[in-house]
């Protein structure tokens, strides 16, 4: 088995166990609070030094938020459809 297809095991793995689903967004919500939380407090004084690393680091918060948010959206889509495959 290649890494590809033992990745996409895994991912597959994950996304239909509503556990493991929901733990893996938790995390994704935990990183994205650091990188919100670094760049606003802690390393925010080395950000506005030079404009690119401001850009850069920024643009990594939002992919990271645009990830947790479209994770949540695929979470909810998913517990509508185990509800209805339920009651069916």
């Amino acid at each position: 088995m290649s890494d590809w297809q033992a990745d996409k095991a895994v991912a597959q793995a994950i996304l239909s166990d509503r556990r493991l689903r929901r733990r893996a967004l938790a995390i994704s919500l935990m990183v994205a609070l650091v990188l919100l939380a670094l760049g606003l407090w802690v390393i925010d004084a080395w950000l506005e030094d030079v404009l690119w690393r401001f850009l850069l680091w920024w643009s990594g918060c939002a992919l990271v938020s645009l990830w947790v948010l479209l994770f949540a959206l695929f979470d909810a889509l998913k517990s509508i459809q185990e509800a209805r495959d339920e009651v069916s």
